[in-house]
């Protein structure tokens, strides 16, 4: 049975970290909407939306290319997320969620391309 992009758990804790981004920018001051809370939202939309779109071109060379896209996405993601909590350190946000997911999605992108090579 062929599966979708919807179907791969790495995809579905993808949206969770998209989700968990959106609400935590919400909380951002409302000067930062076009600088980090606009990066850091186009870096967490990256991650499944380049996991869908490598599943759905069909091939294993595209898959592992679009994994390594979102992968680097997560990394820049990570790396504004570190920026955040230094400029926001007496806002005291609750990164947990963020931090929880991101680190599983890396870990699995990491496998699946890991695997993708082999």
């Amino acid at each position: 049975m062929n599966t979708t992009y919807k179907d791969l758990i790495v995809w579905q804790k993808a949206i969770k970290v998209v989700v968990a981004v959106y609400d935590l920018t919400d909380k951002f001051p409302k000067e930062e909407i076009f600088g980090l809370t606009s990066q850091m939202r186009r870096a967490a939309v990256s991650i499944p939306s380049n996991i869908a779109e490598g599943k759905m071109r069909g091939g294993d060379i595209e898959f592992k290319r679009f994994l390594s896209i979102a992968f680097a996405s997560a990394a820049e993601l990570e790396t504004q997320i570190i920026i955040s909590k230094e400029i926001f350190r007496a806002k005291k946000f609750d990164y947990s969620k963020i931090d929880t997911n991101l680190v599983e999605v890396m870990k699995i992108l990491n496998k699946l391309t890991e695997k993708a090579r082999a």
